[in-house]
């Protein structure tokens, strides 16, 4: 394991903490606080060691001044007010005399925080092409680098990989759950049951050769199903066909026939729309079909698969759970493993999924919920994260 914040005396000491601040956001306002939220035992960690703490984050894409105004850090400063019991000062600007000075008056157990950090990214993506100088500048702020940020673990940029070059660093908590967590994946508890869903699976093939030899189901769902299924010779009408992925599939079926379980019903319509559908066995679709849910049928099949599991891994939802009437097949398989939480080990693996999950209420009664996209899908496909590979073993 990396070092982690626990390895440094943090008493009166620069500590910048790199996390993942980047909320939704509503009319202005913060619509769901949760990533800020799971940043605060890092952060209070450190307040309580005294140390002088600087926060730095993204939020948004930053590529024009229309983007400055509506992704300001601003909005996260006010809610960290009311979530920490310290003085909280907010710098509106990402480097020079305003940040220098904010942070050559702070005192033990206060906070700063700087403006987004992709707001160098208006001027050649300095942050996001981990520019040198701003990665050297960014770490003669402060004396201790800590990346709490997994959703950016897979990118290399300034605010992580950069001021991790040239400072004393380690992980926070929250980045120490996530590969603890998804450490255990690769040599899991058995049976270990993989859920795939979601819309495509170009997106999941990194992810699909790295696990298929360590589990012993793969369920496929999602628009992604599809794909399989043509390659199976199936007729899917007008459902969701990732056609440069069609082959890949027909190579992973052959070698894999026994693992891979895929839809035997769905709930179609013949148009992409919230409106009742009609379920429809698989062999059963039509040419203006489009397959929009897993049924009832397949919902009792993977039940029966995970009944037996000691751990599972669920990435992308089995339906367009967006839609109220496609979203039943999603929402029951996550209801059963939160009944089954005691003998099922449940692996959220970021995205869709997670957001599916908070929808239905069940996020904190499952074993894990990942607060990464990519870097959770890069991390299990055995990639090299970029935000780690500065950060010394502990």
């Amino acid at each position: 394991m990396k070092k982690t914040i626990r390895d440094f005396d943090l008493e009166n000491k620069k500590v910048i903490i790199r996390c993942d601040f980047n909320v939704p956001l509503k009319d202005g306002k913060i619509a769901d606080d949760t990533r800020i939220k799971r940043s605060l035992e890092t952060i209070q960690y450190a307040l309580e060691k005294k140390a002088k703490v600087i926060l730095l984050s993204h939020l948004g894409r930053v590529k024009t001044e229309e983007d400055k105004e509506k992704n300001n850090l601003e909005v996260v400063a006010d809610r960290l007010r009311e979530l920490l019991p310290c003085p909280i000062t907010f710098v509106p600007e990402t480097r020079g005399e305003e940040v220098e000075k904010a942070i050559a008056s702070m005192k033990p157990s206060e906070v700063v925080l700087l403006q987004n950090t992709r707001y160098e990214d208006l001027d050649g993506k300095k942050e996001s092409g981990c520019d040198e100088e701003l990665s050297r500048y960014w770490a003669s702020l402060g004396d201790i680098f800590i990346n709490d940020a997994f959703g950016t673990l897979h990118r290399a940029h300034a605010s992580n990989a950069g001021i991790s070059k040239y400072l004393e660093s380690g992980i926070g908590f929250l980045v120490e759950k996530e590969v603890t967590a998804l450490s255990h994946l690769f040599d899991p508890e058995r049976p270990f049951i993989i859920i795939l869903g979601g819309a495509k699976v170009a997106d999941k093939i990194g992810l699909i050769k790295n696990l298929i030899s360590k589990c012993d189901k793969m369920l496929i769902g999602g628009g992604m199903a599809f794909t399989f299924l043509k390659a199976e010779g199936y007729e899917v009408g007008n459902s969701l066909v990732d056609q440069d992925s069609i082959s890949f599939c027909q190579e992973l079926l052959k070698e894999n026939e026994e693992k891979i379980v895929l839809p035997v019903d769905v709930w179609c319509n013949t148009e992409y729309a919230d409106q009742e559908g009609t379920l429809k066995e698989i062999t059963e679709l039509d040419f203006e079909d489009m397959g929009l849910d897993i049924g009832e049928k397949t919902v009792s099949l993977f039940q029966n698969y995970l009944k037996d599991a000691k751990m599972v891994l669920w990435n992308g939802p089995l339906g367009v759970y967006e839609f109220s009437h496609y979203k039943k097949g999603t929402e029951e398989i996550l209801t059963y493993l939160t009944e089954h939480k005691n003998s099922i080990k449940t692996v959220l693996g970021g995205g869709d999924i997670v957001a599916a999950a908070n929808q239905v209420g069940v996020a904190d009664q499952l074993y894990h919920v990942s607060t990464g996209g990519g870097a959770t899908l890069e991390f299990l496909e055995g990639k090299e994260m970029p935000g780690l590979i500065h950060i010394k073993e502990g």
